[in-house]
Parts: C-alpha cells; sequence; structure tokens
C-alpha cells in the first residue's frame, strides 16, 4: 500500500490535474486541504464526485497554513475550526480525526488543542516528493522512485506545475512495484 497525500492548494490547476490523474488512474489519494485557497472552490464541481466515493479523502492541513507552534492555541484552533468548517459547508464532509501540521510542526500544546477539537491524528510522512517548491521533473521522478515504496506516507504538493508533466513516470513506478494506492480511511477505519 502507499499512501500518496498532497498538501496546499495554492495552484487551481494542479489541483485539477490530480483530480484528473485520480480520475484517469483510479489512484486513491488524501488531500491535505488549506480552505484559504480558491483551488477548492474552482474545483468543486470535479472533485466533489470522488470525494463523495471515497477515492479522494479530504485533510485538515488549517486554513492558511501558519506555523501553529508560533500561535496562541485560540489561532490553533481557530486555523483548524475554520477549515473544518469549510470543508463541511463546501463539501459536506467532516475530516476528522486527520489533520497535516504545516511544515510538520507540532508539539504537545498543539497536540492538545487539535485533540479537543477531535483532530487527535497528525499525519506526517515518511517520504515527499519535495515539490513544496519549483522543481525539476527529473528530481519529481527521482524521489517517487525513492519513496514510492509499500506502506510509505508520500507528501506531495498542489501548488506547482511540473509534478503534472510526470503523472506517466509516477503511475509507471506504482504499478511496476505492484503499489496500491490508500486513503487514510482505507488503512485506518475498518467501519465506516
Amino acid at each position: 500500500m502507499l499512501a500518496l497525500t498532497l498538501d496546499d492548494g495554492v495552484s487551481s490547476e494542479v489541483v485539477r490535474a490530480y483530480i484528473q490523474f485520480a480520475k484517469d488512474t483510479g489512484a486513491r489519494m488524501t488531500f491535505f486541504v488549506n480552505g484559504i485557497y480558491n483551488s477548492w472552490t474552482d474545483n468543486l464541481a470535479i472533485l466533489r464526485p470522488l470525494v463523495d466515493s471515497g477515492q479522494i479523502q479530504l485533510g485538515n492541513h488549517t486554513w492558511s497554513h501558519p506555523d501553529l507552534t508560533t500561535v496562541p492555541k485560540s489561532k490553533i484552533a481557530q486555523e483548524l475550526t475554520r477549515n473544518d468548517e469549510f470543508l463541511k459547508k463546501t463539501y459536506g464532509v467532516g475530516v476528522k480525526p486527520y489533520y497535516r501540521p504545516p511544515y510538520a510542526k507540532h508539539n504537545a500544546a498543539v497536540d492538545a488543542v487539535a485533540a479537543d477539537l477531535g483532530y487527535t491524528v497528525p499525519v506526517l510522512w515518511s517520504g515527499s516528493l519535495s515539490d513544496s517548491t519549483v522543481i525539476t521533473e527529473e528530481y519529481i521522478v527521482k524521489m517517487a522512485n525513492q519513496y514510492f515504496t509499500p506502506q510509505a506516507i508520500v507528501i506531495g504538493h498542489l501548488n506547482h506545475l511540473p509534478v503534472t508533466h510526470v503523472y506517466p513516470q509516477l503511475v509507471d513506478v506504482i504499478r511496476s512495484r505492484n503499489l496500491r494506492t490508500v486513503t487514510l480511511n482505507d488503512v485506518f477505519r475498518k467501519t465506516p
């Protein structure tokens, strides 16, 4: 199993391309949403059916992506709550218990506030496509070759176009290793 998890949503075009990738390949993935970005409303009509079917799971990545270890507890709660409300209103889904702290920065105080809101599982990763900034297509494929391994949680980003040019190579790595893409719910939720 491979859990491909994709963060942020800065680019509507990249979000749309990943949705098409999911439709074309049947890949299951988890999108960790920052609701502040227009991409989540721009792509609502094409993403909602995949969310409804469970092929794409949504997770809370905070409203605006602050380092939660540097803000007051009230701001931590506001970031998670505002994004939670956005996801429920826009996509009709609750995304608890999973949240991804921006920059993987969390501590006991952050985890306590999140847990009080029902976000008891901070989701980090074991490998990365390293595409939070603009990098070459070749480097993305190199990272996929390195980290697309059984039982890995791999982070990618919905922000920059180069990744959208290497989907065939990503599929090749997944298929050549007989990996099955999964959402977090596929693995951790035994019953709905």
